[in-house]
């Protein structure tokens, strides 16, 4: 099986942090998938991991273990350089319309990198590109490119 790639939101990699299924998937099938996210996206999860556990009444110190262990990510989630995404971004901003434009550097990402997105974000939906949820990202590691036979 050749290794697929997929791109991660920032939304999967404040899951990545604070949950158990998402690392749980990135482990099972860090052998056979790449992953990968736009540079931004580690910035707005920062962002957001700090929102998030500051309104939980976390510690400094607990909000700066979490910030690390996101930075720890990098050895299995490549962090893709703004240049190499930032041609398609006036592509991506049209397919991702009015929904949420801020989200066109994953968009922009996908399109670079011919591959699917994993997100919890419905405001991909519909943008041309394969959109999974961490409830179904699993078919996406297990099944075949090819097509089933008689078809």
């Amino acid at each position: 099986m050749t290794a697929r790639a997929i791109v991660l939101d920032a939304n999967i990699l404040v899951r990545a942090v604070l949950g158990s299924r998402v690392p749980e998937l990135l482990a099972a099938h860090a052998t056979q998938a790449t992953f990968l996210a736009p540079d931004i996206a580690f910035d707005e999860a920062r962002e957001h991991l700090h929102t998030i556990l500051a309104k939980r009444g976390k510690s400094d110190k607990a909000i700066h273990a979490a910030l690390e262990k996101l930075d720890t990510l990098a050895h299995v989630i490549v962090a893709v350089p703004a240049e190499s995404y930032l041609p398609f971004r006036n592509r991506a901003l049209a397919r991702i319309g009015p929904r949420d434009p801020d989200d066109w550097p994953v968009l922009a990402c996908a399109l670079a990198a011919d591959c699917a997105i994993w997100t919890e974000d419905s405001d991909f939906f519909g943008a041309g590109v394969a959109t999974w949820t961490t409830a179904s990202v699993e078919l996406f590691f297990t099944e075949s490119d090819r097509e089933p036979p008689g078809t």
